[in-house]
């Protein structure tokens, strides 16, 4: 399924559904939601107690009948009708009101790379069910690509990694197509269990979900390279007694329990790479890779891949909402008209 700039440019506006963020671009408006994918049920009557930032701070501190669901799993919408109910919310009263006065509601939609019929047509029923009357799918890598500003327009090699929470993308394009690309289910969320997993094993401690972020306390200020202070400080729960209870760490153990997730990313580059052509690796060797996507500010990221590859590497200014905001350019016609296919084979 293919869509081109000038249907796109027809559409009012565009999401941007994925496991960590959900992000919606009306057209000449803007970004106008930027919240967790997130919504809080009552189990009990079924009704919906909160959606986004406030469904995402009472994940592990609700009684028993309620609960906190994910309606994205992977950029793929694994539960329609709460998705829908999630949308709902987050766009608001108004919002929802001034888009349906729109004579044939049409809207854009990101899909990760490579997705099956099934979680496309989970996303357009999705939309479908918010009033759209068509759906156009848009590659996210070719979103996030326009979004951090490559010129993929041109007849050169440009390489974007879009670090999400459940998946990595990678991807090389030229003349506005993907040229090779390759998505793995490894992301922030994987590093994050990995650490999880080591403090639990190695030192009988309990994260708290929510109040504390693994990856942000374990490498805040060495990052994944091995400079920086040989320990750091954490609080959670003993596994055994239930109590509070801090422990000192060392740094360089937590490198190593992240390594697995870390080296199947670094796969996926060298298998990019090796499917590409030749003169396509060479403009590469100067101009590097662009990384975009909420997990691409994991502290020393960069320059692992910057070591490991003997590549220029490059953090996006704004690499959390890059995707959306390039749907947005497509919606406003802000990108030069040539032959594009946004959503590559």
């Amino acid at each position: 399924m293919t869509v081109s700039l000038d249907q796109l440019r027809r559409c009012h506006f565009a999401v941007d559904l994925g496991a960590a963020k959900t992000r919606v671009y009306v057209k000449g408006a803007g970004l106008v939601v930027d919240q967790p994918s997130a919504a809080a049920v009552n189990t009990r009557t079924g009704a919906l107690i909160a959606v986004g930032d406030l469904a995402e701070k009472m994940t592990g501190r609700t009684p028993a009948y309620i609960r906190v669901v994910r309606p994205v799993s992977g950029g793929t919408v694994v539960d329609i009708q709460m998705a829908q109910r999630m949308l709902r919310h987050l766009l608001g009263e108004k919002l929802r009101r001034a888009l349906r006065r729109r004579p044939w509601l049409r809207a854009a939609a990101c899909t990760p790379h490579d997705a099956d019929p099934l979680a496309q047509r989970a996303t357009i029923e999705t939309l479908v069910g918010l009033g759209a009357k068509r759906v156009e799918l848009v590659d996210t890598l070719v979103a996030a690509a326009v979004g951090c500003g490559l010129p993929v327009e041109q007849p050169e090699a440009s390489m974007i990694m879009v670090c999400g929470a459940a998946a990595t993308q990678i991807a090389v394009l030229s003349l506005g197509n993907i040229v090779t690309a390759e998505r793995m289910p490894v992301g922030g969320e994987a590093v994050d269990r990995a650490i999880v997993q080591h403090l639990r094993h190695e030192h009988a401690l309990l994260l708290p979900s929510q109040s504390v972020r693994p990856l942000q306390i374990a490498l805040s200020d060495n990052g994944l390279t091995s400079h920086g202070p040989a320990s750091t400080e954490i609080q959670g729960r003993d596994v055994a007694t239930g109590l509070a209870r801090s422990v000192r760490i060392d740094t360089a153990a937590v490198r190593v329990a992240i390594q697995t997730p870390l080296t199947a990313v670094l796969d996926g580059i060298g298998k990019v790479l090796r499917d590409c052509p030749p003169d396509l690796v060479a403009d590469l060797a100067d101009r590097g890779i662009m990384m975009v996507g909420g997990s691409a500010l994991l502290p020393g990221l960069d320059q692992m891949l910057r070591q490991a590859t003997g590549m220029p590497v490059h953090i996006a200014e704004r690499p959390d909402i890059c995707a959306i905001q390039g749907v947005g350019a497509m919606l406003e016609g802000r990108i030069p008209q040539l032959t594009f296919n946004p959503l590559a084979a």
